[in-house]
């Protein structure tokens, strides 16, 4: 494939954007080469700015659930901007989405909607601190909920040791009230709260960010036993799994409810949003209501909401939409597989729904640590070779893949046809 205009591309963006890219993982260090530019994408494609197609495994980090240039949410944003952008109001939209979340989704009250990920995580944690009057959170190795100072923070070196800021620019002041645990491991999590007062646990119910990570069968019940026990607030960041793993998310997949829940990605249909809810007693703690203050000027926003609203309505209404994308997603795994296999390749894969990762490592994927096992080396080849091959992978090895319903049997076909060409060497 001819990569030229994406090269010279890249290096006009450098010129004028930190690193060329607004968001890290587009820039390719994990897996080397120059980034890919995007100029349009339909159904399961994505096409470059160079002339090439790719089958999309990445849907823009998830939401993209339906396929790329859905009718639907394409014709709903296409309405709402006859009407105009942005008020800086209230609309009856936000009260309409808002209805059909608490309807629908189990264990939320009321919501509140925001711009981003980032922005409903860090609300929430601020939420349960007010909620609460307690500072300490506990968040898990290798769990991602955006860049707020709050969440970059690293392991110490064993389970009571207080981390450190895993990036420049965020204090120790902050780190020292947010506690790192091992995703997977109830044990470390009883110590921490044994020894200190914690307002809120977070954590991804099912990891997106060291790769796709499933929890261990109790793992997510015994974290609600000990938030209830303790009287913290149990936070699941369903920026990836929400509306994705089923229409209630990771709570109703796994039966397990938060007290506050996350979202983002599907919830705007890929439009840029946020939202966090939960329970009313909580949620009536932010202003105007009570004293924990949150506000965006473009919260709410009726471009997202419509896109949201439009996809939500979909898989509402559709949900054998759940059942065709999983299986797709399995059929995926299946055959790869069988192909690493053959091949005498060592991996492990790991599926929940439509999120799917492959780690090339024999050994069981259950936490950062064991994710950071799998050779990087093979998987940049196994990446460059997709890439060359017209099949678009996530760019790191600690990124899910997302599997959207546009992706039909002759995609499929395709994808695993070319992983038949590559060699670990």
């Amino acid at each position: 494939m001819n990569y030229n205009k994406s090269i010279r591309l890249f290096a006009e963006a450098q010129k004028y954007i930190p690193g060329g890219v607004n968001s890290p993982v587009r820039a390719f260090k994990s897996v080397g080469g120059n980034p890919i530019f995007i100029k349009s994408a339909n159904g399961a494609y994505l096409f470059s700015e160079d002339g090439n197609s790719y089958i999309d495994y990445i849907n823009s980090w998830g939401p993209m659930i339906l396929g790329h240039n859905n009718q639907k949410v394409k014709q709903a944003i296409i309405n709402q901007l006859e009407n105009g952008t942005s008020f800086g109001t209230p609309t009856e939209l936000e009260t309409e989405i808002a209805k059909l979340i608490i309807e629908n989704v189990p264990n939320i009250d009321k919501i509140r909607f925001v711009s981003s990920g980032t922005e409903a995580c860090m609300s929430a944690i601020r939420l349960a601190r007010g909620y609460t009057q307690k500072d300490k959170i506990i968040k898990f190795e290798g769990c991602y909920h955006g860049h707020a100072d709050s969440f970059l923070i690293k392991a110490g070196s064993g389970a009571l040791t207080f981390g450190s800021p895993d990036s420049l620019g965020v204090t120790q002041d902050n780190a020292k009230n947010t506690l790192v645990a091992t995703y997977n491991n109830l044990d470390e999590v009883k110590e921490l709260f044994k020894h200190n007062p914690i307002a809120a646990v977070i954590i991804e119910p099912v990891v997106g960010n060291m790769g796709c990570v499933p929890p261990k069968e109790g793992f997510l019940q015994g974290l609600r036993d000990l938030c209830d026990k303790n009287q913290a607030v149990l936070i699941f960041d369903e920026v990836m799994t929400g509306f994705r793993l089923a229409f209630g998310g990771a709570q109703e997949l796994y039966g397990v409810n938060a007290d506050l829940v996350t979202y983002g990605k599907i919830i705007g249909g890929g439009m840029p949003v946020g939202a966090f809810g939960g329970k009313e007693e909580i949620m009536n703690c932010l202003s105007p209501l009570g004293g924990v203050y949150q506000a965006g000027t473009l919260s709410g926003n009726p471009i997202s909401l419509s896109a949201g609203l439009a996809i939500l309505k979909e898989l509402l209404h559709n949900k054998n939409i759940y059942k065709t994308i999983n299986e797709t997603t399995r059929y995926l795994d299946t055959e790869i597989s069988n192909i690493l296999t053959k091949k005498g390749i060592p991996f492990t894969t790991n599926r929940v729904g439509s999120m799917f990762s492959i780690f090339f490592t024999k050994t069981e994927v259950t936490n950062f640590k064991t994710a950071s096992l799998g050779n990087n080396n093979v998987f940049k080849k196994f990446f460059h070779h997709m890439l060359q091959s017209g099949v678009y992978l996530p760019p790191s090895s600690y990124e899910s893949w997302f599997i959207s319903l546009a992706i039909k049997d002759i995609e499929l076909e395709k994808t695993y046809l070319k992983a038949f060409g590559f060699n670990k060497y």
